[in-house]
């Protein structure tokens, strides 16, 4: 009977999850003009006017070009803070961690409001530049890429390290030789997350973006108040590709993850 009701329960929450994406994927391949109405008849129209639309297409390269760069700094940044930090003596590193857990449990809105501050009107860094947004981005997403290192760096064999520099490499041929490539899964699994929140993040971009720019997540919300309707189902058919190309990721990283440990089991 327990067994039954773990089951159970875990079926409810992944149904309260999933089934509203299934849903508007559901209605990204009809002709409906409002998802709550009638179906209508299979179409590919949303898919086709999403890639038709020079504007659509302008602000999904803007976003996505956006939430690399800053994925990769933000990862560049954390990678070597988890590392300096998992190193250094007791009181460095829980200040560190200390420090690094404030921008995770900190609303969005007051992230994006105190950049906006000391930025824009404290150090009148113009918007159009990009800057007050890219430094809200690394932020917003830094912190949990090195979260996402720091359980990697734990499980570490720190012998495989002193191994290196006894048989003669300097600290940083061991750090990138030995180190690095034992923290990639976590690096990985840090980039995609710091992709993913750069990508949904709404309240820090609105503060700090220029006014001609637009992300994915605040075109959405500007196009649902306006009466678009072909841009509003067009967004229906960008969510699921959205969802499909995250889980694919995920899906991926889990089997090569699985894949590698398998092989050095039998190593």
């Amino acid at each position: 009977m327990k067994k039954i009701l773990r089951i159970g329960w875990l079926a409810l929450v992944l149904l309260f999850i999933y089934v509203p994406v299934l849903v508007l994927a559901v209605y990204s391949f009809t002709d409906a003009a409002m998802v709550g109405g009638g179906i209508g008849g299979f179409s590919f129209e949303n898919y086709i006017n999403l890639f038709r639309n020079d504007e659509l297409r302008g602000m999904i390269f803007g976003t996505v070009l956006l939430a690399i760069v800053c994925a990769t700094i933000s990862t560049a940044l954390a990678t070597a803070g988890a590392i300096g930090s998992f190193y250094s003596k007791k009181i460095p590193k829980s200040l560190i961690g200390a420090a690094n857990q404030i921008p995770v449990v900190n609303a969005d809105i007051v992230t994006g409001f105190s950049i906006c501050i000391l930025l824009i009107v404290i150090l009148r860094i113009n918007k159009d530049t990009f800057i007050p947004l890219g430094l809200g981005h690394i932020v917003l997403t830094a912190p949990f890429v090195y979260l996402s290192i720091l359980p990697k760096l734990k499980q570490l064999d720190n012998s495989l390290y002193e191994a290196a520099l006894d048989l003669g490499a300097t600290p940083a041929q061991a750090l990138f030789k030995v180190v690095i490539p034992q923290l990639v899964p976590g690096i990985l699994s840090g980039f995609m997350l710091a992709v993913t929140l750069s990508l949904d993040d709404y309240f820090i971009t609105t503060y700090t973006k220029p006014s001609t720019f637009d992300t994915i997540s605040t075109y959405v919300v500007n196009a649902t108040k306006g009466s678009q309707t072909e841009v509003k189902t067009a967004l229906w058919a960008l969510s699921t590709l959205i969802f499909v190309i995250v889980i694919a990721a995920v899906v991926t990283m889990n089997l090569l993850s699985v894949r590698k440990g398998g092989k050095n089991e039998k190593v």
